[in-house]
């Protein structure tokens, strides 16, 4: 699971992708953040379509 602080700091990049251009340091660490955010998102939505059961 990404913590709030990393998620905290994918929108605090996004912020500054907004204001400005992100340096080449920021945007390497933006999109490592984002792999991982979706990494944690994919396994969690996997996880709860396993326990899905449908019923007739």
């Amino acid at each position: 699971m990404v913590g709030q602080e990393k998620i905290d700091r994918i929108n605090e990049l996004a912020k500054l992708a907004k204001e400005r251009t992100l340096t080449e340091g920021e945007e390497k660490e933006r999109q490592a953040l984002r792999k991982e955010y979706i990494q944690a998102f994919r396994k969690n939505a996997k996880q709860q379509f396993d326990r899905i059961k449908i019923v007739d």
